[in-house]
């Protein structure tokens, strides 16, 4: 695994593994259910990755739509590559929803809802909150 993928607190947030990706809970929250999908490659330019990852990577987007549409019922989703910061290929996952949706006693509102994500709002979530919402996140998983 890469350093940005530690940088996300692997392996508390992992989610799901995949063969060339892992999806992985966001620390911090801008909206409920907020991903991290990031490449097990050392690649820092998303053109480096192996074809194999590129092919992988429709499964494993129409499964975090699929347990994402469940677990939150968004409205619409938002996938950033920043790599601005963590140089590692990945992107952030960022449902989006006009009001609020609450998991695992945890209640969040998309409060830049029509706008661009406000990440610089998201709530950061602690050990156990962390823990609570990967094993919530995992219950909607296609197998």
């Amino acid at each position: 695994m890469n350093a940005t993928i530690g940088k996300f607190g692997f392996p508390a947030t992992l989610v799901r593994e995949y063969a060339h990706w892992v999806v992985l809970l966001r620390p911090a929250q801008p909206t409920l259910g907020s991903l991290v999908l990031a490449a097990k490659s050392d690649a820092t330019a998303f053109g480096d990755l192996p074809a194999a990852a590129f092919a992988e990577l429709a499964v494993v987007t129409a499964a975090i739509e699929h347990a994402l549409g469940a677990a939150v019922r968004y409205d619409r989703i938002n996938y950033l590559m920043l790599m601005l910061v963590d140089p590692h290929v990945h992107f952030h996952v960022i449902p989006r929803y006009d009001g609020e949706r609450e998991g695992r006693g945890l209640t969040i509102a998309d409060a830049a809802w029509g706008k661009p994500p406000a990440l610089g709002e998201a709530r950061a979530l602690d050990a156990d909150e962390q823990a609570r919402m990967v094993d919530w996140l995992k219950g909607y998983w296609p197998d």
